[in-house]
């Protein structure tokens, strides 16, 4: 994968997580269904009042339906876009949370690991157990005091590699 950002001298890509499969797929299925759905209708009044013979109400219908099903593709587009391009990642020296809503928008934050303070995850919920999904909030030392990477999959082991990592970035400025 193509990151959006060039690492520096010596950094090493950990982990790269992305939300969990939860939180994409059933709003994409259900935008798929609500894009459809009201042009499925709309033909089938069409079809059964007999509509479709006459020319205005054919394009109409075609109109209203190409303006529909273009309005819903292109949210349906975007929203996936934004999931995929919403990343975070570990590397051996620092945390980074990539954020790209848009083509001409990219949002980033990074915190060094001798900067985490504290860490907590939370993972409350049916879905986010069975499924092992959850937050991970990081206090740290710089001007943004809390680093947060939301709706991750198995969060305790990221904590633990990140904690891990902390420790031994610590010990190597110590020296």
């Amino acid at each position: 994968m193509k990151l959006p950002f060039p690492l520096q001298e010596g950094e090493q890509l950990l982990t790269l997580a992305r939300r969990h499969w939860l939180f994409v797929w059933p709003k994409l299925i259900g935008g798929a269904v609500a894009g459809l759905v009201p042009v499925l209708v709309l033909w089938w009044a069409m079809l059964r009042f007999d509509w479709a013979d006459n020319d205005i109400p054919r394009w109409i219908a075609v109109g209203a339906t190409v303006v529909w099903l273009g309005y819903w593709a292109t949210r349906l587009y975007f929203f996936k876009y934004r999931y995929d391009n919403d990343i975070w990642l570990v590397t051996n020296q620092r945390i980074i949370d990539s954020t790209k809503k848009h083509w001409f928008n990219l949002q980033m934050s990074t915190a060094d690991l001798v900067d985490i303070e504290d860490m907590s995850v939370l993972r409350s919920g049916f879905l986010n157990t069975v499924f092992d999904f959850g937050d991970i909030e990081c206090q740290t030392a710089g001007a943004v005091r809390k680093f947060a990477l939301r709706g991750i999959p198995h969060p305790r082991e990221v904590q633990a590699m990140v904690d891990g990592l902390r420790d031994k970035a610590r010990a190597t400025t110590k020296e």
